[in-house]
This record gives structure tokens, C-alpha cells and sequence, in this order.
């Protein structure tokens, strides 16, 4: 999908900005409720997944497409190959 059809697409925008949204919510929930597993991970950036979850949850007429275009295409490869790696990580040492 390009950014053009993105843009045109607000089924898929609906359905990007609610998983964004849940990816936030999640980060927000490790770093509150396993505050030492989140420390021991800085590479994830937790507070920022909630930054964005909450700019989008409460954006309401303000949300800018082009960020989460951006977004989708700069960050989320980054954070799914550190969550892929924590969790592969993690399933390691629990064997």
C-alpha cells in the first residue's frame, strides 16, 4: 500500500490508529505493572508507544496520517524486532 492510498483509506487508518492504540495501552501496562522488566529493556520504547496511543487516542479531529504513515513505515519494524527478540529471548530461558 502506498502513502497515497493510505491516506484514502480510512478503513485501514481506522484500523492502523486502533492497533496503535493497543500496542500503547500494552506498553504502558509492562512498564506499570513490570516497571524491573521494563528497565532491564530500554531499548523499547515504552513511553513513547504510550505517547503515541495516547496522541491518537485523544487526537480526535487532530490525528496527522502523515505521522502515523511515518510511523508505521520508521518505527514498527524497530519495535517488532525488539519485542520479536525479547520474547524469543524469553522463551529461551524459560525452557
Amino acid at each position: 500500500m502506498t502513502e497515497v492510498q493510505f491516506l484514502d483509506d480510512e478503513k485501514t487508518q481506522d484500523a492502523v490508529i486502533r492497533n496503535f492504540e493497543i500496542i500503547g495501552e500494552a506498553c504502558r501496562n509492562i512498564d506499570s505493572y513490570h516497571p524491573d522488566f521494563a528497565q532491564q529493556h530500554p531499548e523499547v520504547p515504552w513511553g513513547f508507544a504510550y505517547e503515541m496511543r495516547n496522541a491518537l487516542a485523544h487526537g480526535y479531529f487532530k490525528v496527522d496520517l502523515e505521522i502515523v504513515w511515518k510511523t508505521i513505515h520508521n518505527d514498527l519494524p524497530d519495535l517488532a524486532h525488539q519485542i520479536e527478540t525479547l520474547l524469543s529471548t524469553h522463551r529461551l530461558s524459560s525452557i
